[in-house]
């Protein structure tokens, strides 16, 4: 009897013990997180608490300095509070336009901006509205306090960490450094500094996870170069194209090594694939993220299907027209025309088309599938129903062959578009002399061509609509978002007496008056060979687009348009900074 006691002691004893040190590792493992988030935390409350001293300050001068304050706490917030909460991240970091929430004719949001931007420019303006100015510094105040009391790390792992650096790496090298949230005072590079500083700080938290230590040292010594370059330079000068080249795509290396070193398996994919560390390759973005197609959207035979279908005319109601002839492969996949026949716009390349969310010019379908339907249906298009479409294909015996071998099913107009649209997925080769030497491949890039990308990310603003690497409105680095803007087309080259041009754009969608004048940014890639410009074609030379962004838009030319999202002040591009503007948008054509 004692010696089943003592067994049961024993048992009893054992078992705790090994309790004791699976809790003891949790506990080692919530400290990290716990610290993490007290930090976090800590930081929402040092921003809201700046916020109110600046409503307190009895100046205009001391109201500047706690704002500068309140955005060096807020930028080392960033990197997780962009992660965990993307929504109130926006809500607190949103431009200073009005928003406009589109879900169909019954839910139609317009929302005033408020948060940091809006008080940067109201604070910094000439002439301080400074009743307008308290109640946006109350708001967002409020809202970090909100974020105070209410917002939690516990179901961070890992895997999350890891999530966040790679964020805060990207989007500073992608919208950090252009200007794109310090619109006024371009403070960006300071601002870049303080989250590297933030990341940093996260890392050493995180040093006990690194059984090399070698790659922590590493990771430390490149943030501390990281930062020492953003500090050399001012907004103007700072040559970003070395830094993204350099230091960011360098930082994702290492961040890959990680990954491996860390043992982190991640619960699915994200926009940018995990084992690249370059931002300007074919294997970048992770095609999947942007289609429901399963599988391998992009594999040879079903490219190719996809093609025959592209160049077919007898898929039109008279047998005269296919997708190519309005994307024509040597023209870029455009036609040459200011509009396309029987359309009232231009035919946009298709080259980085499926790299985006949001297609047409006025952004009316969600996807290339959506779009092709568009297409199809369209009276002054293809003009044929979806049944009509299937029987088409299928009389076609080459097709059926084609179909059964790639689908293993019976033809149905889905397939069909899948077809084609995994055509059009494959139009994003990444090979310019820009990705040539981004990659590492070519040194080709002149001085010129340099000086041209470090002046469209830095004084010509062109980066914080055309975002890279796709130079498109696809927002980093969520990449949920194509963007639509108003800048104020013209009519015709006319900038004595000029008129905006008739087409309402967005406003034909929803009918939404906030959204008239209003098209999705474009890719500005292979812009070379894709003229004439703009959805009316009324630009012909690269020159020509320059000069109307460097007049501030539409407002520039005399055109009042109370909604207009490009930032009306003029450019002052000097001549050369507009010659190398122009050359370094050349290295953007692919060789194909």
């Amino acid at each position: 009897m004692k010696i089943n006691n003592l067994k049961a002691i024993f048992l009893y004893s054992l078992l705790a013990f090994l309790i004791s040190c699976k809790n003891e590792t949790t506990y080692e493992e919530t400290t990290v997180y716990k610290k993490l988030e007290k930090d976090f935390k800590a930081e929402l409350l040092n921003t809201s608490n700046a916020l109110d001293k600046l409503n307190n300050a009895a100046s205009i001068d001391e109201k500047k300095k706690m704002y500068l304050k309140a955005r060096m706490h807020f930028k080392i917030c960033e990197p997780i509070l962009a992660f965990v909460d993307s929504e109130n991240y926006g809500y607190l970091n949103q431009p200073n336009i009005l928003k406009v929430e589109e879900e169909d004719f019954t839910d139609i949001k317009i929302k005033e901006p408020t948060g940091f931007q809006v008080i940067e420019e109201l604070l910094f303006d000439e002439n301080v509205d400074e009743v307008e100015l308290t109640k946006q510094v109350e708001t967002t105040a409020i809202r970090l306090k909100f974020l105070y009391k209410n917002q939690t790390l516990q179901f961070l792992k890992k895997h999350h960490v890891l999530w966040i650096l790679r964020d805060a790496i990207n989007r500073i090298a992608l919208t950090g450094i252009t200007g794109f949230d310090s619109p006024v005072l371009e403070n960006s590079l300071t601002e870049s500094q303080t989250v590297y500083k933030s990341i940093q700080k996260m890392i050493t938290l995180f040093e006990t996870e690194f059984e090399k230590k070698e790659l922590y040292q590493e990771w430390q010594k490149e943030i501390n170069q990281s930062i020492i370059d953003l500090e050399k330079r001012t907004f103007q000068d700072f040559d970003r194209y070395s830094f993204i080249k350099n230091r960011t795509q360098k930082a994702l290396e290492i961040w890959k090594e990680t990954v491996t070193d860390w043992k982190v398996t991640f619960p699915f994919k994200q926009a940018i694939n995990y084992e690249t560390s370059n931002l300007f390759s074919n294997e970048t973005f992770n095609i999947n993220y942007f289609t429901d197609q399963k599988g391998n959207p992009v594999e040879a035979d079903k490219v190719a299907l996809g093609k025959l279908l592209f160049e077919d005319t007898s898929l039109s109601n008279k047998k005269d027209i296919s997708c190519a002839t309005c994307h024509k492969q040597e023209l870029y996949f455009t036609d040459g025309l200011a509009k396309s026949p029987g359309t009232t716009r231009n035919s946009p390349t298709l080259f980085y088309a499926a790299l985006q969310k949001g297609f047409f010019h006025d952004k009316r379908t969600g996807s290339l599938e959506g779009q092709i339907i568009d297409v199809v249906n369209n009276p002054n298009e293809f003009h044929l129903s979806l049944n009509d479409l299937e029987k088409r294909v299928i009389e076609n015996d080459n097709y059926k062959e084609a179909f059964k071998k790639i689908y293993a099913k019976e033809i149905d107009n889905h397939i069909i578009r899948n077809a084609i649209a995994s055509y059009i997925m494959s139009l994003s080769p990444f090979n310019s002399k820009f990705d040539l030497n981004m990659q590492g491949k070519e040194n080709s890039l002149t001085k010129n061509e340099i000086n041209g990308f470090n002046i469209f990310t830095g004084k010509a603003k062109c980066a914080t609509c055309h975002f890279a690497p796709l130079f498109n409105g696809l927002v980093p680095t969520l990449f949920k978002e194509s963007e639509i803007e108003l800048i104020g087309v013209p009519k015709s080259k006319d900038t004595i007496n000029a008129e905006i041009d008739d087409d309402l754009g967005r406003y034909g969608v929803y009918k939404t008056e906030q959204r008239k004048f209003f098209f999705k940014t474009p890719t500005v890639r292979n812009i070379e060979k894709t003229a004439p410009y703009m959805h009316n074609g009324v630009y012909t030379t690269l020159e020509e687009i320059i000069d109307f962004y460097d007049k501030g838009g539409a407002t520039g030319l005399g055109i009042e348009l109370e909604y207009q999202t490009l930032p009306p002040d003029k450019l002052n591009l000097t001549n050369q900074e507009k010659e190398d503007l122009i050359v370094f948008l050349k290295t953007l054509t692919d060789k194909y």
